[in-house]
């Protein structure tokens, strides 16, 4: 007989975690009570049988909890009869871990299928294994009245449920029914057309007939429409999207598979609780209009996560629909009903509403599977704010994040917390959802940062919000050293690693825009071993936007003609005046640059409207063919990645597109394995770290690990975090803790070159 106080750490809130300790309690015969605090669930259990509920408790937690710590102590018998739920109690320092959006449960869905169900056709069912969370969660601890569900209280049955420890809805905070819960409208232009179970009849019949429909869900809202060629041009003319692809939205796994290659982890992916926008490859003689996805031969699938979709799909004509975010092209996703009246109102014909409010906005989150495990490639609804343990205490900092894809990362104990996607900082509405972010994550998680980390670039948005928040430390992180240490962070990897960081735009210490880089690094430094020989970047960020620019510069770079015999009109003339004479002529060493040079070479594109979208087809189309010469030379430091003969191979004419991709793939990821083992030589590292947005590229990645592996070295890669700037942040993060421990503050960022 004895009596055990049990602190338990991780993700244990709105999860059914203390249903699951009582019934576990009283199963065993035990004793005591359990509480939710700030920074936890605290137990005490009393009688013959702690030591198996200890056990339980470790082995065998709610699906969707993570144990992280269990702290327990022996203390006096107290020999109290009964177990008990007890109120919530805050702390003064408290910290606790907040649980992301879960998709709806199968008993859940069962309940709001049921005809004989008091849920049926509800679009609000949940219960404690499913539903809203980080969307809803005003404060810490999570209950009802710090959630949006405060405004709604429970009828007399859904009171009785919430108070049963035999139901799975026993503290189930967001728990509603059709009597006292929030209900949907359907909108036309301020006049209300429908209520309740009719407006959703009425939404999917205008679906059916071409409508755009907006959307309020878990985290924002969606723009709806058929998955029909005319239905995606009205919608991309109207969002201003001209060829970035649509996400899908499909009944179930077997709609998918009918136009998408669907192997067993994907389809895990797909149903599990998550429900992220999973990046598949396209059935060859697919059925589905070019119009959903121009130029790749991948389409984004994802399926119902919220009883309000899945009754959008009940019985419906349709089986796919495009579900693509809320917004004007770069805006972040709308997520209040008078934000998104008047940011949509000239992209939807009708609005499907409901009345629970969004506390904060999260978009989709989406993923692409690489040797069997699921890669992030946004970090959103369902993943955020799901910490990473980094296993060792950290100082607690703020990292801001990059420009592009932005996230920011918080820190606090052996945890790093990264935000959901915020997007790119490139306007004031993105700029306020970060700001509303970091003040919702500051209070959720009780972090008080004792340095900011940012970005060199000090044209970043996110390095100016670095540098006006006062009285701290800000430490300058150089960008692909921060890619490099998110990846090691990503897989708690410590140490010396050489670090290969292939992506469009960092701001090197020399000035130049770097984006080709090996690098020898730990969290307190780098070491530039090679990059990517440098370029002209002709014209600044219209070369971004136009890879005949990048085409242009390496061509002269090789030797090739003279540029002005190359250029036939005008702006051409001018983008080879400008190399000749260096004009606007930044040098990068750009892996993006160089994957948008060869894209145009080959013919596929002179221009694009999206990041990354020349890169994707140049993917698409490859076909396996030997690498192209190369060199790396080493007569100087930092060595030179020489890819001018592999230049001069492709200009010479004569190869198809999805010759010149594939053999390109193998030049470069040939010259990166080479540079590697000259690395181990000369160094004696034998890990290598893979980072940065070039490596979303599976061709690219898989030619380079596979090459590495068998050479005897051991590769890391991202899986938690976007290998992309969406995991800058952790990187960020892990370096300024390592800085502030050594009590060195690091470096301000250098000015413009």
């Amino acid at each position: 007989m004895k009596r055990l106080r049990i602190e338990v750490r991780g993700i244990v809130q709105g999860v059914g975690f203390r249903p699951f300790v009582y019934n576990l309690a009283v199963n065993l015969g035990l004793s005591g009570w359990v509480r939710n605090h700030s920074h936890g669930v605290s137990i005490e259990v009393e009688g013959a049988r702690t030591d198996r509920f200890v056990s339980e408790l470790r082995e065998h937690p709610p699906e969707l909890a993570q144990i992280d710590e269990v702290d327990l102590r022996e203390i006096a018998v107290e020999n109290n009869g009964g177990f008990r739920i007890l109120e919530s109690a805050e702390e003064d320092s408290p910290f606790a871990l907040v649980p992301p959006d879960i998709a709806t449960c199968a008993d859940c869905y069962a309940d709001f299928t049921s005809a004989a169900n008091r849920r049926y056709r509800y679009p609000f069912t949940n219960c404690t294994n499913c539903g809203p969370r980080y969307t809803i969660i005003q404060d810490v601890p999570y209950d009802r009245p710090l959630t949006t569900m405060s405004a709604f209280p429970m009828c007399e049955a859904c009171r009785a449920e919430y108070s049963d420890p035999a139901d799975r809805r026993f503290h189930a905070q967001p728990n509603a029914c059709p009597i006292c819960g929030p209900w949907v409208e359907l909108w036309r232009k301020g006049e209300l057309l429908a209520a309740r179970d009719p407006a959703i009849r009425e939404a999917q019949r205008l679906l059916a007939e071409g409508a755009i429909v907006a959307i309020k869900g878990l985290g924002g809202f969606h723009l709806a429409c058929l998955a029909s060629a005319s239905a995606c041009d009205r919608l991309r003319e109207r969002k201003r999207r001209s060829d970035k692809p649509f996400a899908l939205m499909a009944r179930d796994v077997e709609v998918v598979k009918r136009h998408c290659e669907v192997p067993g982890e994907a389809s895990r992916v797909l149903r599990g609780p998550r429900r992220p926008v999973v990046i598949l490859n396209r059935l060859r003689g697919g059925t589905l209009p070019r119009e959903i996805a121009p130029g790749n031969n991948t389409l984004g699938m994802m399926l119902p996560y919220t009883p309000l979709h899945h009754l959008l799909f009940d019985a419906a004509p349709y089986d796919l629909l495009v579900m693509t975010s809320g917004n004007l092209s770069e805006e972040p996703i709308a997520s209040r009903d008078e934000e998104a009246r008047e940011r949509l109102e000239n992209l939807a014909d009708y609005f499907l509403l409901h009345n629970r409010a969004i506390q904060t906005r999260a978009d989709d989150s989406v993923v692409r599977l690489y040797a069997g495990r699921e890669r992030l490639i946004r970090r959103s609804r369902g993943y955020a704010p799901l910490p990473v343990d980094l296993g060792s205490p950290q100082v607690e900092v703020l990292a801001v994040g990059g420009e592009l894809k932005n996230t920011f990362c918080l820190t606090h104990g052996r945890y790093a917390i990264l935000s959901q996607h915020i997007g790119d900082l490139e306007n004031l509405e993105t700029l306020e959802f970060f700001e509303e972010t970091l003040a919702h994550m500051k209070r959720f998680f009780r972090v008080n940062p004792r340095g900011v980390a940012h970005d060199l670039h000090p044209g970043y948005l996110s390095t100016r919000l670095a540098q006006a928040i006062p009285d701290l430390p800000r430490i300058g992180v150089q960008h692909h050293h921060a890619h490099i240490a998110s990846c090691m962070a990503d897989n708690r990897v410590a140490g010396r690693v050489i670090g290969v960081a292939l992506d469009g735009t960092g701001y090197g210490t020399d000035g130049a825009i770097w984006g080709g880089e090996v690098l020898l690094c730990d969290f307190a430094g780098f070491e530039r071993l090679a990059h990517l020989r440098y370029v002209p970047l002709v014209g600044g960020d219209a070369a971004v936007r136009e890879p005949w620019r990048m085409a242009l510069a390496y061509l002269r770079d090789a030797g090739l003609a003279d540029t002005a015999s190359l250029a036939g009109e005008p702006r051409r003339r001018v983008a080879a005046a400008m190399l000749e004479r260096g004009i606007r002529s930044v040098p990068t060493s750009s892996c993006g640059r160089l994957f948008d040079a060869v894209a145009s070479l080959a013919g596929l594109r002179d221009s694009v409207s999206f990041e990354g979208q020349a890169a994707m087809e140049l993917e698409a189309v490859s076909e396996p063919g030997p690498a192209y010469p190369f060199e790396v030379d080493d007569l100087k430091a930092p060595w030179q990645i020489d890819l001018r003969d592999m230049i001069r191979e492709i200009a010479a004419g004569g190869e198809a597109a999805s010759r010149i991709g594939g053999r390109f793939h193998a030049t470069l990821a040939a010259a990166i394995v080479k540079t590697c083992e000259m690395a181990r030589e000369t160094h004696g590292l034998r890990r290598v770290c893979l980072s940065g947005g070039s490596f979303q590229n599976v061709l690219l990645t898989a030619l380079v690990q596979q090459r590495l592996q068998a050479g005897g070295f051991e590769v890391f890669l991202h899986g938690r975090v976007p290998a992309n700037d969406g995991g800058i942040a952790l990187g960020q993060a892990v370096i300024a803790s390592e800085a502030l421990k050594s009590g060195e503050p690091g470096v301000t960022a250098p000015g413009a070159p």
